[in-house]
């Protein structure tokens, strides 16, 4: 007895009643929000600021090596430009790594409001080695103790100045790290007052 015959009808059905009915399962979207043809499918269109500032940033980005040198030699140039700025007008935002803080800024203040005598050692070592240079043996000997005098007198100072600014220092930031601080202000003490960088913010017998 031959097999049950397969419907004709099971083999040519029709692709187009299929097609619509997985047409009818789909899920229904909005057909009017619209949405930008550069932007990735899912997500909102950006705005159009935001869409300038991509396309700028884009335009912007070098595409060769000698442009990107030269790039990064504009922008150091700039940089250096707002540090000579910040060192003259005391910025803290562009001030180098060394004198920037609150401990670093207090240090100067307090060397720059009082006379040291280490800031007069250049001149007075102009003066001293003129003195020995001259061929008359009392000079030469006055220049020779005046080089004593004058180490000893900047050596007491500095250590006057290093045990006060501890103090202050510990008494205005028990909390900040102050490490090189003390050294800081004492080297700044060995720079002549109109030649010193970051310039002074206070003046002589201002308190900082």
């Amino acid at each position: 007895m031959p097999p049950h015959p397969v419907p004709l009808g099971f083999v040519f059905r029709s692709r187009a009643k299929e097609e619509k009915a997985l047409a009818d399962k789909a899920p229904v979207t909005d057909s009017k929000q619209t949405r930008d043809p550069q932007a990735p499918k899912g997500r909102p269109t950006p705005k159009r600021s935001e869409a300038q500032t991509q396309r700028r940033s884009v335009a912007q980005t070098p595409t060769t090596r000698k442009e990107a040198a030269k790039r990064q030699r504009d922008e150091r140039r700039v940089q250096m430009e707002k540090q000579r700025q910040a060192l003259a007008n005391g910025d803290e935002r562009y001030l180098p790594a060394r004198d920037k803080g609150p401990v670093r800024k207090f240090a100067r203040d307090f060397v720059d409001s009082r006379f040291c005598v280490a800031e007069f050692f250049l001149p007075m070592a102009v003066v001293i080695l003129v003195l020995s240079m001259v061929r008359v043996g009392s000079l030469q000997n006055i220049a020779l103790l005046l080089w004593l005098v004058v180490i000893v007198m900047i050596v007491v100072d500095s250590i006057g100045i290093a045990i006060r600014l501890k103090k202050q220092l510990a008494a205005r930031f028990p909390d900040v790290p102050k490490k090189g601080a003390v050294a800081y202000a004492l080297m700044r003490t060995l720079q002549m007052r109109r030649l010193r960088l970051p310039k002074p913010q206070v003046k002589r017998g201002e308190r900082p």
